[in-house]
Parts: structure tokens; sequence; C-alpha cells
């Protein structure tokens, strides 16, 4: 019983660690683009896997062939638009990769146009990080207990919230950074601004009193 409560814990205590999984169905309209983004860390591991649903298939039979107008282009770039997977004219697809660097990694899925126009359902999913690894096989390989593969899963996830809150951390340094430096920039524009209104109102002024001098008003 004590062992099963364990158990039960580090499902748990796993279900609040594990880091979200994009999984998501959209429509998309030929013709048209659909984009989807995912902030993900360097040398972090990134799994995805997209599929046209069948709108004629009926459950419980074996579906029929999907629509000649039921296809995507797929195209996933990294944040600086280097394309690291492509498909053309698919029902379905996947793509791995090991990111190279920090930022928004750009899934983008569009159809060609049809007249009539034509709305087809996509559904996808992007893991990404420790929820991105095999873990069934890597308990199979290793022949090791469940729990010991949880218990590693575990520690992985850990070790990615911590990199991940100093990878923020680094983040909001740059972002004071960044603001000390406007800040900086911002009060030598504002006596650079005060410097020309004086010097524009001393030039008036001398202005002013030179014409009237002229005209013997003063």
């Amino acid at each position: 019983m004590r062992r099963c409560s364990r158990c039960q814990l580090l499902g748990f205590l796993a279900l609040f660690l594990l880091p979200p999984t994009l999984g998501l169905r959209f429509d998309l309209q030929s013709g048209h683009t659909k984009c989807i983004a995912e902030d993900i860390r360097v040398n972090s591991l990134s799994v995805g896997k997209y599929s046209v649903i069948n709108p004629n298939a009926i459950e419980g039979h074996q579906s029929p062939p999907l629509p000649e107008t039921h296809r995507v282009t797929a195209k996933v770039t990294t944040p600086h638009g280097n394309t690291i997977h492509s498909s053309e004219n698919v029902e379905s697809g996947n793509f791995h990769f090991s990111s190279g660097e920090d930022g928004d990694y750009l899934a983008c899925f569009w159809s060609a146009d049809h007249k009539p126009a034509v709305t087809m359902t996509v559904e996808f999913e992007w893991k990404s990080g420790v929820a991105a690894k095999d873990w069934p096989n890597v308990a199979k390989k290793g022949q090791v207990e469940m729990m010991e593969a949880e218990l590693k899963k575990m520690e992985e996830t850990v070790q990615s919230i911590h990199d991940e809150m100093f990878y923020l951390r680094s983040r909001e340094e740059e972002m004071q950074e960044l603001n000390r430096t406007t800040n900086s920039r911002m009060a030598w524009l504002s006596f650079l601004s005060l410097g020309v209104c004086l010097s524009v109102a001393g030039l008036q002024l001398w202005h002013l009193k030179t014409f009237f001098e002229r005209k013997k008003l003063l």
C-alpha cells in the first residue's frame, strides 16, 4: 500500500510539473494561412505531428479516402526564419528537431486556393522539452521499473524548470538593462530639448531687442 501511495504521489507531481503539450484542432480555409508559435529554449527537443481530419469519416467504418481538396502545405521555421521542416500538398506529417537558439518557432499551414472555397479541420500536436521524449521506450530499453522511469522523468522535469527559471532571469536582466539604457537616453534627449528651447528663446529675445533698437522704439 505504501508503494502504491508513492506511485500516486509521483503521478500527481508529474502532472503538475510536466510542461504543457500544445495539442489543438483548427479550421483552415483554402487559400489562407494559419501560423502557430511556440517559445522554445536552446538545445530543447521538439516533436510535432499534424493531419487533416477526414470529413467523410464514419465511426465504426473504414474511412474513405480524403478528397483531393483536403491537402495542406506545412512549414516550420526558426526565430530567424530558417526552415527546419517543409511538406507540400500532404494529408499528414510529422517533424522533430533540437532547437539551436532561444525564441519563438513558427509552424505555418496553408492550402491551395479552391473555387468554391473549402474549409478543412487540421489536428496538430506539438511537444517540447521533457514532454517530447518517448518515456515508454526509455523505460523499455533500460529494463527499469516504472518507478525509476517516473523518477527520471521528474528529475529531468525539475531540471527543465530550473533552466527555465535561469532563462527567464536572464531575459529579465536584459529588459532591465534595456530600460536603464532607454531612461538614460531619454534624460539626455530631455536636456538637449531644453537646451534647444532655451537657445531659441534667447535668439528670439536678441532678435526682438535688435529690431526695436533699429526702429528706435527702445
